[in-house]
């Protein structure tokens, strides 16, 4: 069984940045995308950013500009750099990965709390 685990999340003031980090229990083969999402309450959980394995990157446009998903040397770490972070930034979030090794595979961490206010 795979896990996940998140870090670095916690409490900043607007205009801050905090970077995410993640990281797997053991390697996973055959990964084909790797993401960030969060939610906050009361919300369904979105889409931040995603990174393939053949490193094309996507946003969510609130985000766009601001933050920066990236690949860690180690294998199957993941990064998501926040910077000029806002109140609306607040959520949990969740790092993900997902591919096929034979099968289908979509792992997901047990999420950390990002909390921007003043």
């Amino acid at each position: 069984q795979v896990q996940l685990m998140e870090s670095g999340g916690g409490l900043v003031q607007p205009g801050g940045s905090l970077k995410l980090s993640c990281a797997a229990s053991r390697n996973i083969f055959g990964v084909a995308e790797m993401g960030w999402y969060r939610q906050a309450p009361g919300r369904q959980r979105e889409l931040v950013a995603t990174i393939t394995s053949g490193g094309s990157t996507k946003y969510a446009d609130s985000v766009k500009g601001r933050f920066t998903i990236s690949r860690g040397n180690a294998a199957n770490t993941l990064y998501l750099q926040m910077n000029s972070l806002k109140p609306e930034d607040t959520a949990v979030y969740y790092c993900n990965q997902r591919g096929r090794v034979v099968i289908a595979y979509d792992y997901w961490g047990q999420g950390t709390q990002v909390t921007v206010s003043s």
